[in-house]
């Protein structure tokens, strides 16, 4: 059951007062994880593709992924203005 509240509990919260350090790191830790995971798992599948479709080779993928990760690196680094 739910647990009775003062009448004067309203002022116990002031909008923007709590400290949101923690949500703010954890945010941007989840977005730098998707960004760069989401660069690694298309390289990787271009890789794959290229390596085993038919008349395909490994060197052919490698390249292909490695220039993808380069490009990859380069469009999605952010510098400090992003922020």
């Amino acid at each position: 059951m739910a647990d009775p509240h003062p009448a004067d509990s309203n002022d116990a919260y002031v909008r923007g007062s709590q400290e949101i350090s923690e949500q703010g790191s954890t945010f941007h830790a989840f977005m730098g994880l998707a960004k760069w995971g989401s660069l690694v798992i298309a390289a990787l599948l271009l890789l794959l593709v290229l390596w085993f479709q038919p008349g395909g080779s490994l060197f052919t993928g490698l390249i292909a992924a490695v220039v993808m990760l380069v490009a990859g690196w380069f469009l999605l680094k952010s510098g400090k203005a992003a922020r």
